[in-house]
């Protein structure tokens, strides 16, 4: 009997881990995504001016 209740508590403990380790995961690919859409936001808007600032020339 102590051992089903060991191994249920240790399967838990596994699963509770799995869980966090992948809401950690997932959180932080939303934040790499944010962040990968910034700097292609911020380089857009560089090369725009970049590129007007050609043609006026």
């Amino acid at each position: 009997m102590i051992s089903i209740v060991l191994i249920s508590a240790v399967l838990a403990s596994l699963a509770f881990g799995v869980l966090v380790a992948y809401w950690i995961c997932a959180s932080m690919f939303r934040i790499f995504r944010i962040h990968a859409q910034q700097v292609a936001a911020t380089k857009t808007a560089r090369t725009l001016v970049a590129s007007s600032q050609t043609v006026e020339s």
